[in-house]
Order: C-alpha cells, then sequence, then structure tokens
C-alpha cells in the first residue's frame, strides 16, 4: 500500500533523514517514534507529499507519489497534522463537509445524499454530532481535533496519516480514538500511520513501529521487540523500565527514577508490627513491592499496609471482597494500597522474628493452624467446599528483588511450610498421607526494593535459605503456640 525507498531530505545542510526504506501494508497500523529532531515530522510531510524528497522514491498502491494529481491523491490519502488554523469561522458540519471535497466532480456540486451520510457517520463515530452548528472557534483544543478527525474519516481514505492524534484528548477519547483507529484499519483495511510521543499508547495500539534516531531508521518491528529498555535508552537518552501491560501482551514502559530520600523506606521489622485480637497490621511509610494471594492486593503490587484478619469459623459472605473493603475503609486503611487476608487462627498465636542474610534483614509473620489439613498432590478426593483452616505467611525482605526472586522466594517458602508439616506428621485425614497445607492458605512476599539486590531466591541461594529457615522456625513457632494454649485450655476445664 505504502513503500519508501532510500529516503533522504535536508533543510540546507541539515540532514534530516537519510536512507529510510520501509514499508507498509493494506489494513496495518504503523506507529512512527521518536525524540525530538529525528525527523518523524518530516517524514509525514515527505509521506502525505507536502515536501519533495533529495533523494529515494515514495510509492502509494505502487505508483510514484510524484505522479498522482492533487484531487486523486486525497482520494487515496487524508492526513491529520498537530494544528489546523481557521482562517474562516465555519460551523463544525462545514470542516466536516470539506472531508468530501476530494469526491466531488465539477466547482459547484453540492453535496449528495450519499456524501451527507458519510459526514454523520464521520461525526458520530468521533463524537461531535452534538456540535453540529457550533462555530469551530468556539471549541477547545481536543474538540478540535476530533473534528478534523471527522473530516479525515468523511474524506474515505485508504491511507490515513495522523501526527500525534491523541494530542488535546482526555484520556477516554485518547482510548476511544485509538480503538476506532484499530477498528477501522482491520474490519475496513484502512492502513494507519500515526506519529506517536507516547510509546506505551504506540505498543497498545500499533501492529509495527518504526523508531528513528539520527536521522536513521533504528528499528522497524512488532512493538515488543521495538521497545526494548536498551534500544529505547540509546534513542532518548533515558532509563527505562520494560514491563508488561497487565491484560494484554504488550510492553509497558516506565521511567527509572534516580534514588530519592522521598522513597527510602527504614528496615521493616516489629516496630511496624500491630497485633490485637482484631487483626494484625504491618505500616509503611512508603509502598513496598508485593507478591500476594490476599483478599485484596493480590498478584504484584506495591502497598503500604498489611493486614492479617480475624474472622469467625462459621464467616459467610457472598461478595467478601466488597465486605473486606468496607472493613478496611471503616478501619482506616486504603483499600488500594492494602494487602488484606483473613484467617480463622486465634491472633494470639501469632509468631513473627527477624532474620539476616548477609546484608539483607528479613522479618517473618505467620498465623497457622493445622485443622482441616489436605495433600494438594490427591486434592481431588476432597470437595470444593471451602473449609476452615488457614497457614498465612508473611515475609518482608529490606532489599531489592527481581520479579525472578520474587516469585522464588515464594516457592522456597511453600516448599518449607509443607516440610513443617512433614515433620509435624500432620495428615490428610481424607487421604492418609502427608498434608501440603490448608484450603485457605495466603502468601505474602514484601520488598523495599532497596538495599542489596537479589536477582535469585531458589532455596539454595543465601536469600532462600533465610527464607527457609524464616518459615521454618516463625511457621513451628506459631503451631507450638496455639497448641500450647489449647493444652492449657483443656487443662484448665478439666
Amino acid at each position: 500500500m505504502l513503500e519508501a525507498k532510500k529516503l533522504s531530505f535536508q533543510y540546507g545542510e541539515k540532514k534530516v533523514l537519510t536512507d529510510i526504506t520501509f514499508s507498509v501494508q493494506k489494513g496495518e497500523m504503523l506507529g512512527i517514534l521518536g525524540p525530538n529532531g529525528s525527523g518523524k515530522t518530516t517524514l509525514f510531510k515527505l509521506i502525505s507529499g507536502i515536501v519533495i524528497p533529495n533523494a529515494g522514491e515514495l510509492f502509494i498502491k505502487g505508483r510514484k507519489v510524484s505522479e498522482y494529481k492533487q484531487k486523486e491523491f486525497a482520494q487515496i490519502v487524508s492526513t491529520l497534522s498537530q494544528q489546523t488554523a481557521e482562517a474562516f469561522s465555519y460551523t463544525v458540519e462545514e470542516i466536516v463537509s470539506m472531508g468530501r471535497y476530494a469526491h466531488q466532480k465539477g466547482w459547484m456540486q453540492g453535496l449528495s445524499r450519499e456524501d451527507k451520510a458519510v459526514i454523520h457517520s464521520a461525526m458520530e463515530q468521533t463524537g461531535i454530532s452534538h456540535y453540529s452548528n457550533t462555530l469551530i472557534g468556539e471549541l477547545s483544543g481536543g474538540e478540535k481535533q476530533r473534528v478534523y478527525l471527522a473530516q479525515c474519516l468523511a474524506q474515505e481514505p485508504e491511507i490515513l496519516l495522523l501526527d500525534e492524534p491523541t494530542n488535546h484528548l482526555d484520556l477516554s477519547f485518547q482510548k476511544e480514538l485509538l480503538e476506532l483507529l484499530k477498528e477501522w484499519s482491520k474490519k475496513r483495511g484502512l492502513t494507519v500511520v500515526c506519529i506517536f510521543h507516547d510509546l506505551n499508547l504506540a505498543s497498545l495500539y500499533c501492529d509495527r513501529l518504526l523508531l528513528l534516531h539520527n536521522s536513521e531508521i533504528e528499528a522497524d518491528s512488532h512493538p515488543r521487540n521495538v521497545l526494548q529498555e536498551d534500544k529505547i535508552k540509546k534513542v532518548y537518552g533515558t532509563d527505562v523500565i520494560r514491563a508488561q501491560h497487565p491484560q494484554v501482551p504488550a510492553a509497558n514502559l516506565v521511567l527509572s527514577l534516580r534514588e530519592s530520600s522521598a522513597y527510602l523506606q527504614e528496615e521493616v521489622g516489629e516496630a511496624n508490627l500491630t497485633l490485637s485480637k482484631e487483626y494484625i497490621a504491618i505500616t509503611t511509610d512508603i509502598p513496598l513491592k508485593s507478591l500476594s494471594s490476599g483478599v485484596t492486593g493480590a498478584g504484584i503490587g506495591w502497598h503500604k499496609y498489611f493486614i492479617n484478619r480475624h474472622v469467625n469459623k462459621d464467616y459467610n459472605c457472598d461478595d467478601y471482597k466488597m465486605e473486606m473493603n468496607d472493613y478496611l475503609v471503616k478501619n482506616g486503611f486504603l483499600p488500594s494500597e492494602t494487602v488484606a487476608m483473613m484467617t480463622a487462627v486465634e491472633l494470639e498465636d501469632t509468631a513473627y522474628r527477624k532474620y539476616q542474610a548477609g546484608a539483607t534483614s528479613l522479618f517473618f509473620v505467620v498465623a497457622a493452624s493445622v485443622g482441616n489439613p489436605a495433600d494438594a498432590a490427591l486434592s481431588e478426593q476432597h470437595s470444593s467446599l471451602i473449609v476452615p483452616g488457614t497457614i498465612n505467611i508473611w515475609i518482608f525482605i529490606n532489599g531489592e528483588l527481581s520479579e525472578q526472586a520474587f516469585l522464588q522466594c515464594a516457592m522456597t517458602a511453600t516448599e518449607t511450610k509443607a516440610s513443617v508439616l512433614r515433620n509435624r506428621q500432620v495428615t490428610d485425614p481424607a487421604t492418609g498421607t502427608p498434608a501440603t497445607g490448608t484450603p485457605t492458605d495466603s502468601l505474602l512476599v514484601a520488598a523495599t526494593q532497596k538495599g542489596k539486590f537479589h536477582e535469585f531466591g531458589g532455596n539454595i541461594t543465601d536469600l532462600g535459605k533465610a527464607v527457609a529457615k524464616g518459615v521454618y522456625e516463625v511457621m513451628t513457632m506459631a503451631l507450638d503456640k496455639r497448641q500450647n494454649r489449647k493444652t492449657a485450655l483443656e487443662r484448665g476445664m478439666k
């Protein structure tokens, strides 16, 4: 559909683009990226025919751009630039109607019924129908952007060129616009070429990215291949961290910050602990990066509050997450910043202790009961009814962990929990085999992300050994406390 072959362009002695070669297929959405001065806008002008290359050729549908007459070119290519000046005060509908010029014959021909249908459809799709009789000068920058996009759509092009299409748009309209363009590219075969400054938006919606650097193409590939940390640092001159979008397999880049005293966290330990009959809480000054299976805050995130709430053994709620959120708010905790768990264990049986792994300290908090033990390997022999039991293990690490280390620490903790139960000869009553846990166990691994970096947390690493030692000893302490209290109560009743 569109092909550039060895395009070069310069302003006087200044080279702006050198040997640019790429192609865009029908129905493809291409994003053009690069820092200021990399040649994005000049490439945009070359494709749209505003300027002529000093060398090389540009082809549209197999023909040189230079061979097209202006109106013929406008029937195929529509352009939306960043800035559009309004020399006259037209209404919104009049502005959109200008998009039909390329399809009209003669100088004075009016709009046909088909033209009007296309115009109204474009206005509806861009959410500006209610501005139909409003003068363009009365609109905000974002509203004007949508008007000129509607004009482009009314042109019914085969190729749509957009220079920063989300500029001036609020978040909801950015999403709506890009989803509309994506839909048109897939369902109608519209070829879309966009200049982006927002790398994450480009990652989400583009089929391919063209990354410019020093007047040349640095990368031309799928977004996941282009948005690599080393490439972005080379081109933009800044450190980024690449993560994954939580819903789709798209790269999500965030800036890597310099260490600041505002983000320094004192060591998490007993001073952060609140212990009552109603709940256990660890409260920190700044959020910790955490991996958890809590009722709230599950998965990987950043949290300041860590709650293990006592509930009765007959607790039953259809919407337990909402009930937990209400409970947190009532007790002064912000749900979005909280990892919260539930336990039927009496919280006075909670055990906690600090450990050291070289330069890194760890703090463990465990509330445990072996009621209703189960062997995970033979879980099919149990009903799906959730029954109270609960071994809740918290591990706070005063250091920096890779995501790999987070998961490995969780694996090490889970393996150690099973070892404790095996050594205490706790068995699954349904199978007679050693129990590996209870049906409602939860785990938390949280790290300050300051201090020594740990790439691994497996059971033979220094960090993993400390995790195993801490889980084994503190879980044993918690189970012993519970057993001793129960024994004392039974003796007192005799």
